[in-house]
């Protein structure tokens, strides 16, 4: 291993046998040894069941191996995702009154002021809207890195030597010969092929072209399904509500781009990656629904048909048991409005006046005046 690791090319003779400085491989470098690395033991896995070192399918499995440790690896900061959505929709009326707070106002104070108070409601529940995108922020490096690796394919192949970590120059020339279907290569963008026009691009095209439409369309639905049944009727009313309602059209816009110029095997990648999020939203919607939204109240009705339902800390119990308790705080509710003070009306002051006792004369010292001693 410490040989291997010698003999990999560090990013500074990368850069100087390419004849200057490379800012983003030296950046992207670590990233994409990694990324070589997950490729090299799949494909290692695959090969010793005996699927053909240099087929199309086998590649294309390694990729999808790819995602399912990038993604297994960002479960935490999807759990964490989850959560700040959670709050942020909590703390939705808060962040209306302050936008009501300071509407129509435009100068520079009163905009800071209603930073200042924004920023802090964020930092007293600990969340922000950044937090939502923290698992795509994550894998972007990820995407950039895998395509570096695609990108630098052919050229390494066509000089006999390998990539940066564990595909070595034997493994970056069966990458560069695998051909999904027998046609399409992985390091074949659309936009080339349509330029082109090699042998068999029009199966390449076919092949970009439906996994594109597949990637857009598991996109689309994903957040279609966060938009429609997964919203409070409060979360709906927020301008967050109306960004997530343009997000869902332009998201899909940006994906015909990637999917013009990303190397099939990006493709392969971002769209196995978009049904691992497609199947854990759907968990997310079924299991932990957003309270109060479509899909909680599709949740209650499933478990109130099977006699169960979900107690006031969230766990799910015994419909008999969940009736006693909300009887129980129906009646501890009762008893403390009881026990509230009443609360006095407001009299006028004639109507204070009736309501004061009457002085009696024989004792009132107003009506009866102390009798002088010297007088008699």
């Amino acid at each position: 291993m410490l040989e291997l690791l010698a003999a990999t090319p560090s990013p500074s003779s990368s850069a100087a046998a390419s004849g200057g400085f490379d800012l983003l491989g030296t950046i992207l470098w670590p990233l994409k040894w990694v990324v070589e690395l997950i490729l090299v033991v799949w494909h290692w896995l695959f090969t010793s069941m005996g699927m053909g070192a240099a087929d199309g399918i086998t590649w294309v499995l390694s990729i999808v191996g790819l995602v399912i440790v990038v993604r297994a690896a960002l479960i935490p900061l999807f759990v964490k995702q989850i959560k700040s959505q959670r709050k942020m929709m909590e703390i939705a009326p808060q962040l209306r009154k302050i936008q009501e707070k300071y509407r129509g106002k435009k100068d520079q104070l009163s905009r800071e002021a209603m930073s200042r108070e924004t920023m802090a409601l964020y930092k007293k529940h600990g969340t922000s809207p950044v937090s939502g995108c923290l698992p795509l922020l994550v894998q972007m490096p990820i995407f950039f890195s895998l395509y570096s690796v695609l990108h630098d394919v052919a050229q390494h192949a066509t000089a006999g030597v390998g990539g940066v970590g564990l595909l070595d120059a034997g493994l970056t020339s069966q990458f560069y010969e695998a051909r999904l279907f027998g046609v399409a290569s992985l390091h074949e963008t659309l936009a080339n092929s349509v330029q082109n026009h090699q042998s068999g691009w029009e199966a390449t095209v076919a092949i970009l072209v439906v996994l594109v439409v597949l990637m857009i369309g598991s996109q689309f639905y994903t957040q279609l399904q966060i938009i429609s049944k997964n919203l409070s009727p409060e979360a709906k009313t927020g301008q967050a509500y109306q960004m997530q309602r343009i997000m869902l059209f332009i998201i899909p816009l940006g994906m015909i781009f990637s999917g013009v110029f990303f190397p099939l095997g990006v493709v392969v990648y971002w769209f196995i990656s978009n049904l691992w999020t497609m199947a854990q939203q759907f968990l997310v919607i079924r299991e932990m629904p957003t309270p109060g939204s479509e899909a909680a109240k599709a949740r209650e009705e499933r478990l109130a048909r099977k006699g169960k339902a979900i107690d006031s800390s969230g766990k799910i119990v015994p419909l008999e048991k969940y009736q006693a308790e909300q009887q129980r705080l129906y009646e501890e509710a009762q008893k403390a409005k009881e026990q509230q003070p009443k609360r006095q009306q407001p009299m006028s002051k004639q109507r204070a006046k009736k309501h004061q006792p009457k002085k009696n004369p024989s004792t009132d010292p107003s009506t009866n005046p102390p009798t002088d001693p010297s007088a008699s």
